[in-house]
């Protein structure tokens, strides 16, 4: 099948093996893929994942063995859990110490013509949602994860650190449940463009301290100190950033001004969903570029240009 392929440097190839479902598991034909900055990540040595990167994907089951999911298109949550484990008890498959997770850790994802996952990932997709709309149902998924873990209220105020696509999305799954969020970042093109949908934005140099709520989303290892910078006393930091590198923090402050502190990483796909089935959240407007898998390596390169919002692949 057509792939590419990161192997210490990221390669486009037309022969790379198609992927076997084990049990459990079906066989998806990838229609449309979304490249994030955790697949930017990955290229600079994030995780050390070697193979096919891409988690953000609308596709088609071609083989399986649920009929209930044969010949549906779908999307997957991405953490694929042993099911036995203590974590996996509790709900918490997408913590299993043994999972595998697509695109990330220890499985093919969805930059190529297949993809496998086990079958309670797939979540079919209405046909009411286009696929430029759906490849973004794991960002906005996990954006809205954040709804599982603090509970915000609109006399908070609330800071999106980063004006990038992870940045935006956000913002767009906190207007949709009633907040205003400020955006900033260091690009003036990107903020005037995400002003001019409505959002409020500020240039990062402007910012002073004294945020109720600060949401890293810089993808920067020096985003959290930023963060931390500007959360007020007794306030609360959102960290949503991966990056390969690693910057040095003033933990002191953490105590001093007791903040509480708050990783979040992915999020159940239902609510993404429904946002994404009702309009209350439209992300097409952050489609930067739609390119041909055989083009992956431009729409690599292009993603993470610091203009482009979000680079999508057609793959089939």
């Amino acid at each position: 099948m057509r792939a590419l392929i990161l192997n210490r440097t990221l390669e486009f190839k037309r022969d790379y093996p198609d992927p076997s479902p084990g049990p459990g598991e079906s066989r998806i034909r990838v229609r449309m893929a979304g490249i994030c900055g955790t697949d930017l990540e990955l290229a600079r040595g994030y995780m050390t994942f070697h193979g096919v990167p891409g988690h953000e994907f609308v596709g088609e089951v071609v083989q399986t063995a649920r009929r209930d999911l044969a010949g549906k298109r779908v999307v997957g949550e991405i953490n694929a859990a042993c099911g036995d484990c203590e974590w996996c008890g509790a709900g918490l498959g997408r913590h299993c110490p043994t999972r595998t997770v697509l695109g990330i850790l220890g499985r093919d994802g969805a930059f190529a013509e297949y993809l496998c996952l086990p079958d309670d990932n797939l979540i079919p997709v209405p046909d009411s949602i286009p696929d430029e709309i759906a490849v973004f149902t794991e960002p906005v998924a996990a954006a809205f994860e954040i709804f599982d873990q603090v509970s915000l209220t609109s006399n908070q105020t609330i800071l999106v650190l980063g004006n990038g696509r992870l940045g935006a999305i956000v913002a767009m799954a906190l207007v949709a449940e009633g907040l205003k969020p400020t955006i900033s970042g260091h690009h003036k093109d990107k903020l005037a463009r995400l002003y001019s949908l409505g959002f409020v934005t500020e240039m990062e140099a402007n910012l002073t301290t004294g945020f109720d709520v600060v949401i890293d989303c810089t993808g920067a290892a020096a985003g959290f100190g930023r963060a931390l910078e500007l959360v007020r006393p007794r306030g609360t930091l959102i960290l949503k950033s991966t990056a390969a590198g690693s910057a040095p923090v003033n933990l002191a402050l953490i105590v001093i001004n007791e903040v509480t502190v708050i990783g979040s990483r992915c999020g159940r796909f239902a609510p993404a969903l429904a946002a994404l089935a009702s309009g209350k959240i439209d992300p097409r407007p952050l489609i930067s570029a739609i390119l041909p898998l055989e083009d992956g390596m431009a729409a690599i390169a292009q993603a993470g240009e610091p203009s482009s919002f979000k680079v999508l692949l057609r793959v089939s």
